[in-house]
């Protein structure tokens, strides 16, 4: 049995043929595969990419980020951008649409796929709702998501609707717009609103439902969600691990509970730290506020070893469709040691842990030989590839392998021709 059979469900086929301009089939000729981009969408937080194209940055700060990114290009396809309500439009009619547009698109041009997160949060939401009355409330945010979504369609067409709804109406740490419509609406029926503007702004766009709450709670909610004809296309589900690493047992027992909806699975936000954890005490991860937390030799050990078992059951599960590292660099969120790499850009075991696998384990990459017809077959993880034969590169794509038809378990293999002068 082949090492990588049990990622079949990554893997598909295609054919090349080499042919002369007469048709005549080239034999016996070496073609050079390379793949050169994923279909799975590996992730993570892109927010530092605004220093780059802040225009205002010093050359040395923007210098500093720009070797951040490099090492930030080589991993990751997937990016998440900040559409924290509270700091994108922090006083009502100015907002930062314009410096995160400017991030989104230099991503794009590198051929990045861009998440928006989040359209609604009770937390870090726009502090001057408080100001009016809750049907107005929701009006404004009805209003937010169609400006934002309409705005930025064909830049970002993925979105984290709505964060964290489970403890949305019972949150009671600071008084907030969004925990008062929540209380009044219900889940549900906000759930419902909010996905809906969304999908009428742009419907085309992949609409997440995003939480940290992985209970039976979570399940319910996304089942009455479904049932009031929400249109989900995807579940979020975040994992930060302060204290410590779920486990393999934990892990396959939140994907089987959640991928029996029949839906994508997107893990959207993931920590591993690689320093001392975070006391079991603390119930919420932000009220752990300390003076340093570094990285230890230890600890970075550790953290390498987590995320590779994690990625690896992840990426081995058909409905996981997603994966994305929430702190690329230590420190980045509450202070923890949480990155791939260090604060001064130096790449950790983690980070290495997880380009072998993506780039090597993951990657398929080889020299084949044409038959006397010319042909080839290529077998390798869905995704962008370059064939290369005498010179001539060709650009063709390995898809996601689509089961059943007019004969169960019958499909038709693609075809790619290459013509030599």
């Amino acid at each position: 049995m082949e090492k990588t059979d049990y990622l079949k469900h990554r893997k598909n086929s295609v054919v090349i043929t080499v042919q002369r301009p007469d048709g005549s089939p080239v034999s016996k000729r070496e073609v050079e595969i390379r793949q050169t981009g994923h279909s799975f969408l590996f992730g993570c937080g892109a927010f530092e990419t605004l220093n780059i194209t802040d225009r205002d940055s010093e050359p040395e700060k923007r210098a500093f980020y720009e070797e951040r990114m490099e090492k930030w290009l080589e991993l990751f396809n997937f990016a998440t951008l900040p559409f924290y309500w509270g700091q994108f439009e922090a006083s009502e009619g100015n907002t930062r649409a314009e410096a995160v547009r400017q991030a989104a698109l230099w991503l794009k041009e590198r051929g990045v796929k861009v998440k928006g997160h989040p359209l609604c949060w009770h937390t870090q939401t726009a502090p001057w709702l408080l100001n009016l009355a809750n049907q107005d409330i929701l009006k404004k945010q009805l209003a937010r998501i169609r400006r934002e979504v309409t705005e930025f369609q064909g830049l970002i067409d993925m979105w984290d609707v709505i964060n964290e709804v489970v403890i949305m109406p019972v949150f009671d740490k600071y008084d907030n717009g969004i925990t008062r419509i929540c209380r009044e609406l219900g889940r549900v029926q906000l759930v419902s609103d909010v996905f809906g503007e969304a999908r009428r702004s742009n419907p085309g766009a992949v609409l997440l439902l995003n939480d940290f709450n992985t209970s039976p709670q979570y399940e319910e909610l996304i089942e009455a969600c479904l049932e009031a004809g929400v249109s989900i296309d995807a579940i979020g589900i975040q994992s930060h691990q302060h204290q410590g690493y779920w486990g393999k047992e934990k892990l396959l027992e939140v994907l089987a509970r959640f991928s029996r909806f029949g839906l994508p699975v997107h893990f959207t936000e993931n920590t591993f730290i690689s320093g001392h954890l975070m006391p079991p005490d603390i119930e919420d991860l932000n009220d752990y506020q300390i003076a340093e937390w570094p990285t230890t030799a230890e600890g970075e050990t550790r953290q390498a070893e987590n995320v590779e078992e994690f990625y690896r059951i992840l990426f081995a599960d058909p409905h996981v469709e997603a994966i994305t590292t929430w702190a690329f660099q230590d420190g980045a969120w509450l202070g923890a040691p949480a990155g791939l790499v260090r604060t001064d850009n130096s790449e950790k075991p983690a980070y290495e842990a997880l380009r072998h696998l993506i780039r090597e384990e993951w990657n398929t990459s080889e020299v084949k030989c044409t038959d006397e017809s010319g042909r080839v077959e290529v077998c390798g993880f869905n995704g962008r590839y370059e064939a290369v034969i005498d010179g001539v590169v060709k650009n063709f794509e390995i898809r996601k392998r689509q089961e059943g038809g007019k004969q169960e378990g019958v499909r038709r293999q693609e075809e790619i021709a290459i013509t030599l002068n």
